[in-house]
């Protein structure tokens, strides 16, 4: 039981940090190369990315917690 949820939490790792790099890459092309937008639609891009990869950091630390909390009942079920 406790193999299979800590899979589930390495998957779940693995799913966001792929969605950080990408978001990660989309807002330097975007902020790096000339796209036609203007500075107001740029600069809502922007904070639009800056929230999702703020939403991401906060998925990592959920992961984090559960991985530690895990580990601490393995542990526990393990002494017992």
């Amino acid at each position: 039981m406790f193999m299979q949820i800590a899979i589930g939490a390495i998957g779940i790792g693995i799913v966001l940090m792929v969605g950080y790099l990408i978001i990660a890459q989309v807002k330097a092309a975007l902020t790096s190369s000339t796209t036609g937008l203007s500075a107001g639609e740029l600069a809502n891009i922007t904070k639009s990315m800056t929230a999702t990869q703020n939403t991401v950091f906060a998925g990592f630390a959920l992961i984090a917690v559960g991985i530690i909390v895990l580990a601490a009942f393995g542990l526990i079920n393990i002494f017992q």
